[in-house]
């Protein structure tokens, strides 16, 4: 029996990869065991080599795992590609129907079975994945009828012949994987999970859950890699609740038709990456003058340009704070894990609100489309608050006919809000500079007023928890500092780390504008080392720390930029290095 395992199918994108993994996975999350998982695919259509590595265990992991005990290979590139990760006494299982090889080796097992034979006599060759998931079940011990709920939920509309069809591709596969095993036929047989029922989501799907259970009934947006399923999600679900999603012909378009629905009252989202936070950045910038209130998901990808699409990277920190031209306060929040995806989602639109800001969510990549174990969501945590505006409040009418002081000087520098249509509330609203009523106004005593009055609105901003701190020590050899995606390898690094002896701290960033210096601060006065985790060329989190809590002399990078996530034993050998030749052990 074993505790956990790392497996992966792989082969050309349109063969039916992602179903695979899918079928596998929520198989196994159902029978209650925890799982992580991470698909590599390329920008196109259809082609090209995809994979999908999925980690299950009986207890909770949040990253890749660094090696890999199944490969399924539908072709023989999906070997050559990743067959360095297989671990001594690794298993390859690929289709017999391209005579696979496997390097000279005698700590890994080729089986090959034939997969595509096998589902041509059942009536059809696009069964294959189907056959290769029997054939995975064997070699976990695992009895076909666990994956029987599954085929019927995905299959059940094209028939009962074709859900019964499916089950006995998978039937086929288990029995020729049996035969071949022999006496090795538990080799790998997972220890039993705990049965309990959990979800099993992308970052993107709890975005949109978020989205909703925070009270938004609107999303404008242009479809984006790796942003269209929170999209995709809500055109499904808004629609119940009274809602719409309107795809619109691009990135600006969409901005500023959500700036709009958010003026009428409406709490309205948009999401796109890079590229299209690019073209938002003048709207940004309308929002945080008219102090319309503005909720931004922005899923991080490989970049410059088009760059990697599909790609994981960090880059966007620098751009996300600064590439608005002027100043406007605004705020930017980086969930760590899925879970968090869905409460930051709704706290997004309260700070938004309570503020009279532009709020960013930031993700990457593999936050945005990896697939984790999440625990039920607990819908009592939801709280909506909307700050000064209410739509039952009544204003006092002005008998000189004066307008609504919309743009107030106010103390704590958030004004009262309205919405068109509200009784006394006449005001202007223009991107250009202008008094407490709207109107334009180039003087420069008002100019300070306003501006003053504006960039104090984040001064007493309440953000739960922007720096999750793991601290043991009051003076460690080692402090990790990440943000995003990278805290799951980051932890396991750590485990590492302590057993060989050497004392870490973790802190991972979860507000990254205004920065919460006040909490990180401490934490960096007690370790010798500061490694700043995250996946770009320069180092942005990294600048911006030293920016915000100085210790420059004590701060590094540990960057990865080549469109991969990190794995944990990529910080562990890091960090080992580093403080062994430091002498700090």
């Amino acid at each position: 029996m074993i505790e956990q395992l790392s497996w992966k199918v792989g082969g050309q994108q349109g063969e039916g990869i992602e179903s695979t993994g899918e079928i596998f996975a929520i198989a196994l999350n159902r029978l209650g065991y925890y799982l992580y998982g991470y698909r590599h695919f390329s920008s196109r259509i259809k082609g090209g080599h995809t994979n999908n590595k999925i980690r299950v265990s009986t207890t909770e992991v949040r990253a890749i795992s660094d090696d890999l005990d199944i490969l399924v290979a539908f072709d023989q590139e999906t070997i050559d590609v990743n067959f360095y990760e297989l671990r001594k006494g690794g298993i390859v299982i690929a289709d017999a129907k391209f005579n696979p090889t496997i390097p000279d080796s005698t700590d890994v097992t080729l089986y090959s079975i034939p997969f595509t034979d096998l589902a041509t006599e059942l009536g059809t060759s696009l069964m294959k994945n189907m056959v290769a998931v029997g054939a995975s079940s064997a070699i976990l011990g695992l009895s076909i009828d666990v994956f029987r709920e599954v085929v019927d939920e995905i299959f059940g509309k094209k028939g009962q012949q074709i859900v019964e069809k499916n089950i006995e591709a998978i039937a086929r596969g288990a029995e020729e994987m049996r035969e071949m095993l022999g006496v090795n036929v538990n080799k790998m047989q997972l220890s039993s999970a705990d049965g309990k029922k959990r979800m099993f989501l992308i970052g993107n799907d709890a975005i949109a859950m978020g989205a909703l259970a925070g009270g938004s009934r609107f999303m404008a947006a242009y479809p984006i890699t790796p942003a269209s399923e929170i999209m995709e999600y809500l055109i499904k679900k808004l629609p119940k609740f009274g809602g719409a999603v309107i795809q619109t012909e691009d990135e600006i378009a969409a901005c500023t038709m959500a700036i709009g629905a958010n003026y009428a009252g409406v709490r309205t989202l948009t999401a796109s990456a890079g590229p299209g936070l690019s073209l938002m950045m003048e709207a940004i910038g309308l929002s945080g003058i008219t102090e319309v209130p503005l909720v931004i998901v922005d899923t991080q990808r490989g970049g410059p340009s088009t760059g990697l699409p599909t790609k994981q990277e960090q880059s966007d920190l620098m751009a996300m704070i600064y590439g608005t031209h002027g100043e406007i306060p605004k705020v930017v929040i980086a969930p760590s894990t899925v879970e968090e995806a869905f409460y930051d989602m709704v706290e997004a639109f309260n700070v938004a609100e309570e503020y009279q800001v532009p709020v960013i969510l930031i993700t990457d990549l593999q936050l945005s489309l990896g697939k984790q174990t999440v625990e039920p969501l607990q819908f009592d945590k939801v709280q909506i608050r909307r700050g000064k505006f209410d739509y039952n409040m009544e204003l006092p009418v002005s008998e000189n006919k004066e307008y609504f002081k919309r743009y107030e000087v106010t103390e704590d520098g958030v004004s009262p809000r309205v919405v068109p249509g509200m009784k006394g509330g006449i005001h202007h609203v223009t991107g250009v500079e202008h008094d407490e009523t709207g109107k334009p106004s180039e003087s420069p005593i008002n100019r300070n007023q306003q501006m003053d009055k504006r960039m104090r609105k984040l001064n007493n901003l309440r953000f739960p928890n922007p720096v999750l701190v793991n601290a043991k020590h009051e003076d460690a050899d080692v402090l990790l500092v990440g943000f995003n995606s990278t805290r799951g390898a980051i932890e396991e690094a750590m485990v590492r780390l302590e057993q060989d002896g050497i004392k870490v701290n973790h802190a991972h960033v979860r507000l990254i504008h205004p920065f919460p210096t006040a909490e990180l601060l401490p934490e960096l006065k007690k370790a010798k080392r500061v490694i700043v985790v995250e996946n770009n060329a320069t180092g942005q989190l990294t600048s911006i720390i030293k920016m915000n809590c100085g210790h420059a002399e004590k701060i590094s990078s540990l960057l990865k930029y080549d469109g991969n996530p990190f794995l944990p034993k990529e910080i562990y050998n890091t960090c080992k290095e580093g403080v062994v030749l430091n002498g700090n052990i």
